[in-house]
């Protein structure tokens, strides 16, 4: 499943993103790649390591794990720590599958889902499509900014080279409680349904109560936690 959101729809926070980015340093994207997405990734990557960058990485981590459609459509259990990349200046990253595991100790996950964070308006460079290739489709998406694709991390993926200005997003990955993709759509094709039941029907209704404990009981079969 591959699911475009509205993450962030605050103009403000947004604003306050770009004024802690614009306090970072950046390094060579490869420092932070695989052996083999090494070879194909040209970008730049920004030190999180400093009090702007932890700050950064609290504040949009924070945001996207409180947004219902992301906790409903990932169902997660942790969040990596999040990549800001810059492009611009013909770089690109060419096609590559994410790590399957990343992080050591205590902080290892297993990448269920993939996310890139749209911080700059597309209006603002040409070029920098994240192409996702699934079997038997490729799918191409520029978001807005304040949008984010999440899109299984097993797919290979690419970012076509930026042409003109500046391609700024944010990066990370997901493990969910929910290590079945196809058990996640399920669960989020039922809370959707909740959702929208809920807008016509009371909470004490026999049809929500079902649904109520189907979805809690598919939760305690299936979770990993």
């Amino acid at each position: 499943m591959i699911l475009a959101i509205h993450a962030i729809p605050d103009p403000g926070d947004l604003a306050a993103f770009h004024d802690r980015i614009a306090l970072l340093d950046w390094r060579d994207g490869r420092e932070t790649a695989g052996a083999v997405a090494r070879e194909v990734k040209r970008n730049e990557q920004a030190a999180m390591e400093s009090p702007p960058g932890r700050a950064l990485q609290e504040e949009i981590t924070r945001s996207l794990a409180d947004h219902p459609v992301i906790r409903a459509a990932a169902q997660p259990r942790r969040f990596s720590p999040l990549l800001i990349s810059r492009t611009a200046d013909g770089g690109h990253y060419g096609a590559h599958v994410d790590n399957a595991l990343m992080g050591k100790g205590d902080k290892r996950i297993r990448t269920d889902l993939s996310f890139t964070l749209w911080l700059t308006p597309p209006g603002e460079y040409d070029g920098g499509e994240l192409v996702i290739h699934t079997a038997g489709m490729t799918q191409e998406v520029k978001g807005e900014a304040g949008h984010l694709v999440l899109y299984p991390s097993g797919a290979l993926h690419e970012v076509k080279p930026v042409t003109r200005g500046t391609r700024i997003v944010c990066v990370g990955w997901i493990e969910s409680l929910i290590a079945d993709a196809a058990r996640r759509e399920i669960l989020f094709d039922l809370e959707n349904l909740r959702a929208s039941l809920r807008q016509q029907l009371t909470a004490q209704s026999a049809e929500l109560l079902t649904l109520d404990k189907t979805i809690a009981n598919l939760l305690r079969m299936w979770a990993r936690t």
